[in-house]
């Protein structure tokens, strides 16, 4: 499952290429409202070695990691483990893109699924695509 999401990862990284040809205050405006949004922009770019634009590329892969759709496949499928995995990966992805809102709210998957509880997390999911659309529209504005 890990090496088919590097591929997909390292496939979407070419893939970006022309997405970043912006103006460098598109960029900006981004980071800022990033910034509003309660991200850790400042962090994530330490991880990132300062290059902005690599980092955008990978914001835009995470909107499309498939990991969103795995967890909603083993939530509704009732597949506690599967669930676990795909939120704890997404935990560490959305962790390391500074992309803290998102990653509250996977946290509010990842600990009950931790202690086997599946019980009320669909809503909590809904909340996680939805501020998925949302990362999508910021990025699209960039377009």
């Amino acid at each position: 499952m890990k090496m088919v999401r590097l591929w997909h990862w390292r496939q979407k990284v070419w893939q970006s290429l022309n997405f970043l040809k912006t103006v460098p205050e598109q960029g900006e405006q981004l980071m800022e409202k990033l910034r509003a949004w309660g991200c850790d922009v400042e962090g994530a770019l330490e991880r990132f070695i300062g290059d902005e634009e690599f980092y955008i590329s990978c914001l835009k892969m995470t909107t499309e990691d498939l990991g969103f759709e795995e967890l909603g496949e083993a939530l509704r499928e009732g597949d506690a483990q599967k669930a676990f995995d795909s939120a704890h990966t997404l935990k560490g992805v959305l962790a390391n893109v500074g992309l803290t809102p998102m990653f509250e709210v996977i946290v509010r998957i990842v600990e009950p699924l931790r202690a086997g509880q599946m019980e009320n997390l669909m809503p909590i999911y809904e909340e996680l695509l939805q501020a998925n659309q949302y990362l999508k529209g910021l990025l699209e504005e960039m377009e």
